[in-house]
């Protein structure tokens, strides 16, 4: 699985290699054959929106999967159902431990994200008074959020430096908002 992160994670990034992308879409096939729709839906969901890998990643996995006998299609008027192979079974067993690590790590970023949507981006609170809070400021900290969501989409292929100085600003912004002191 050279090229791809094998399970070494998503970094800063939402970019999953192509390799990646292959593996995760064989062990899909391999629990059910699947439309393409449905392998983009199913990665969405297990991820909670933070990986939403687009047709033009996903169609074109499909067809190599299928073009080096991995993968088999049928069609059904205007859809493809694809399905695992026996080779494709051999290659996901092989690779099996950077699959389970790739949804694995899925499932905690997806966490992690959906806990961020609900604390920061609860439409339902508006403006009143919940518990003796006000929520007067949600308007500006919406505002800051997705300020923030567009410096960091604007650094996502940035450097490992630069990551790790993201990073950094980020814990003592978290570290001020929860009122600790730094160290």
């Amino acid at each position: 699985m050279e090229g791809g992160m094998g399970g070494r994670g998503f970094g800063m990034g939402r970019k999953l290699g192509s390799q990646d992308l292959q593996l995760l879409i064989l062990k899909l096939l391999a629990e059910k054959p699947r439309h393409g729709y449905e392998i983009i839906k199913e990665l969405d969901e297990r991820s909670k929106g933070f990986y939403v890998p687009s047709p033009g990643m996903v169609y074109p996995a499909l067809t190599y999967l299928e073009e080096i006998g991995h993968a088999t299609v049928a069609v059904h008027g205007a859809r493809k159902l694809y399905s695992i192979t026996e080779p494709g079974k051999e290659h996901l067993t092989e690779n099996s431990a950077a699959a389970e690590a790739l949804l694995t790590q899925f499932g905690r970023v997806g966490d992690r994200m959906d806990r961020v949507r609900r604390a920061m981006l609860d439409e339902e609170a508006g403006e009143e008074d919940l518990g003796g809070r006000h929520r007067g400021g949600r308007k500006e900290l919406k505002r800051a959020l997705h300020d923030l969501r567009s410096a960091l989409g604007e650094k996502w292929g940035a450097s490992i430096e630069e990551q790790q100085r993201i990073a950094a600003i980020l814990q003592r912004a978290a570290a001020e908002i929860h009122g600790r002191d730094q160290e």
